[in-house]
């Protein structure tokens, strides 16, 4: 029988193009949740620059992050840009963990603005944790209801998404959660960027949240950078 999944989501405070930045940043989030996974916002690395150069999962920036997640045995999702053949990037979201990053997938709905800078991914993606199975989302996506359905189709028990909304969107990430939770039956994570960023993002919504299977909000942090917030998955 498997053991219950402590999971945080996390809204730091992070600097536009600094990675260096940003991991060291993410690195003390994680020491400080104390969770196995723990997921950030979209684009995380980065701030909300779609003109930032991709990442790769190799960046010797990513060090202190990795040995963040090595200390405390944590799973961390961050958001960054990654390059692809032929030319192409992506909006992704990474798996780090103390042995180093992956991509673990690559944004499959994106923005008008995002269209004219990254490629969408191709398909639904999932992680297996602790025989927990995690689907991933990023942002757009999570107002697709195509998206959920088929990545709940994979037999998920969690989603789990980074996403970015404005102040004056912030319910649509209550919405959305509730929705995705009650239809799916699974657990929903959300980590929202919080503070200010680019592309017009200048009061950013936070208020990242978890909701178990039956759509009722577990935890729900305000829209002031810096907070974690926390909740134990149980079947």
């Amino acid at each position: 029988m498997r053991e219950p999944l402590r999971i945080a989501v996390a809204q730091p405070l992070l600097v536009s193009y600094d990675v260096a930045t940003n991991a060291a940043s993410h690195a003390a989030t994680i020491r400080t949740a104390s969770a196995r996974v723990v997921a950030f916002p979209e684009l995380s690395l980065t701030g909300y620059q779609l003109d930032a150069p991709p990442i790769t999962a190799e960046d010797a920036r990513l060090g202190p992050l990795v040995q963040g997640c090595a200390e405390t045995g944590s799973l961390a999702l961050v958001g960054a840009p990654v390059a692809g053949e032929a030319g192409r990037s992506y909006l992704a979201m990474l798996a780090v963990d103390g042995t180093g990053a992956s991509v673990a997938y690559r944004k499959m709905w994106l923005g008008p603005a995002e269209e004219r800078r990254f490629t969408p991914g191709s398909k639904p993606a999932t992680l297996d944790v602790d025989g927990w199975r995690l689907g991933l989302a990023i942002c757009k996506d999570t107002g697709i209801p195509q998206h959920a359905t088929d990545t709940a189709a994979l037999g998920i028990d969690a989603y789990v998404a980074g996403v970015l909304e404005s102040a004056d969107r912030a319910g649509i990430l209550a919405e959305r959660a509730h929705r995705i939770a009650r239809q799916h039956r699974v657990w929903v994570a959300v980590a929202s960027f919080a503070g200010s960023t680019g592309e017009g993002y200048s009061h950013a919504a936070g208020r990242s949240g978890i909701w178990n299977a039956d759509g009722t909000v577990v935890a729900q942090a305000g829209p002031e950078p810096g907070a974690i917030i926390r909740a134990t998955l149980t079947s």
